[in-house]
């Protein structure tokens, strides 16, 4: 790998942007918006190949899944279901995972740390009245919601940027060439890492209290929402479909939500609704579009694409698990938004150079950077979110508590999950 002067400035901004992610993520869009001025002012970038560079398809998809799913949550819908299910079970072992399953059913359409902040009040309520520890239940709850954002398109950013850059429709996540996608996959992993916790909530079984049933508000959302999914499909399958459909699709659902909410709520006071959406998200991953294009441009993700190569000299499975190991390894620590983004065009490239079927690379780097937030307490927003609830109730976490749980569930995940692709994509 040569690293010419125009190189070595990218990279050099990229590194010290990343940094200051880590250091400073609730001011990481101010971080981005420093990082691309300076590449447009030393012209690494014009500004019309930064507008280039932007998925527009992800961003819609995005912005339009943040209406539909604060609409949602509105309902109540959600507070019902899981009091419902988790109520049925004897003992809290029981209740407790089938509380963590169902997070993580929910974090297949709905933004990951809306969905703990949903069911929080739940869990605390089972954890108070039973008389147990919540801080297994609610990180049982965090690392579930991570796994399962990655099953579908509209379930998580990354699952978003994965499909606008591998052009994968919705469909594409449930059936690919024939064969189970990354849905499945998920699935697998989700049932078999559920008796990790089970595991490790069976040391505190006590017998299951009553809880009190939330009525919800409205059916509409969720009938809004299951008329989104049919619509995503029914695209999906069209022989001339528009890239950016799906996103203008879920724009669509997601304004039809909010006048819907403007009818029903009859609040005239729109700043609590507007403030709850995640508005920086969105921008940021405008910005780490253009970011991860600078590196492109100078052709620094050929080079790492090469080098991945060489260490796994062409053998087909060792270029898999570098992808998935990798993945894993850094996403328990940084953002897994701008790795994914960082890696798509370089797993894109080792496609092309190997044997490898590309969508099994695809699902092998989405698992990875999904999953592998899920081995500490700051790899991914949900755990952060997790944690500070449990400290505002006056439970401390400590970093390898979480660590304890969320190790052996990514393992039992990642590898599950990763076999299941091999055999069916790999091969």
């Amino acid at each position: 790998m040569v690293l010419t002067g125009a190189k070595l400035l990218v990279l050099g901004i990229f590194l010290v942007s990343y940094v200051f992610i880590i250091l400073l993520y609730k001011h990481k869009l101010i971080v981005v918006a420093a990082a691309i001025a300076a590449l447009l002012v030393l012209r690494i970038l014009s500004p019309l190949e930064a507008l280039r560079a932007v998925s527009w398809n992800v961003v819609l998809l995005y912005f339009g899944m943040l209406l539909v799913s604060e609409v949602f949550l509105y309902s109540k819908m959600p507070d019902y279901l899981a009091t419902l299910f988790t109520s049925r079970a004897k003992g809290t072992a029981a209740a407790t995972t089938i509380l963590c399953l169902f997070t993580g059913l929910l974090s297949i359409a709905l933004e990951n740390v809306a969905v703990v902040l949903l069911v929080a009040p739940v869990a605390m309520s089972i954890a108070r009245r039973s008389n147990i520890n919540p801080v297994p239940l609610f990180i049982g709850m965090a690392i579930s919601s991570n796994l399962q954002g990655a099953a579908t398109l509209i379930g998580d950013p990354p699952s978003m940027l994965l499909a606008g850059y591998a052009r994968l429709s919705f469909n594409d996540f449930f059936i690919y060439s024939g064969r189970p996608g990354i849905f499945f996959a998920v699935q697998v992993a989700a049932l078999l890492s559920a008796l990790v916790l089970l595991f490790f909530f069976r040391k505190d079984d006590r017998r299951m209290p009553s809880l009190d049933r939330h009525a919800y508000g409205s059916i509409v959302p969720t009938l809004l929402i299951g008329l989104l999914v049919v619509s995503l499909v029914l695209a999906s399958s069209l022989k001339h479909n528009l890239e950016i459909l799906a996103g203008l699709l879920c724009c669509l659902f997601g304004l039809v939500s909010f006048f819907w909410y403007l009818g029903h709520s009859r609040n005239r006071d729109l700043k609590p609704f507007l403030k709850a959406l995640d508005w920086q998200t969105g921008l940021f991953l405008i910005g780490i579009f253009v970011l991860v294009q600078s590196l492109s441009a100078v052709g620094l993700l050929e080079d790492i694409a090469a080098w991945m190569q060489q260490i796994a000299g062409g053998r087909p499975l060792v270029v898999f698990l570098l992808v998935v190991g990798v993945s894993v390894a850094l996403s328990a620590f940084i953002d897994n938004v701008p790795y994914l983004m960082a890696m798509l065009p370089v797993v894109g490239l080792l496609a092309q150079r190997t044997a490898v079927e590309p969508y099994a690379l695809y699902i092998g780097l989405l698992l990875g950077a999904s999953v592998g937030g899920n081995v500490t307490p700051i790899g991914a927003s949900a755990n952060i979110v997790a944690m500070g609830i449990l400290k505002k109730h006056g439970y401390e976490s400590r970093f390898f508590q979480f660590v304890r749980m969320g190790l052996p569930f990514t393992l039992v995940a990642v590898l599950s999950s990763s076999l299941f692709v091999w055999f069916l994509f790999g091969r």
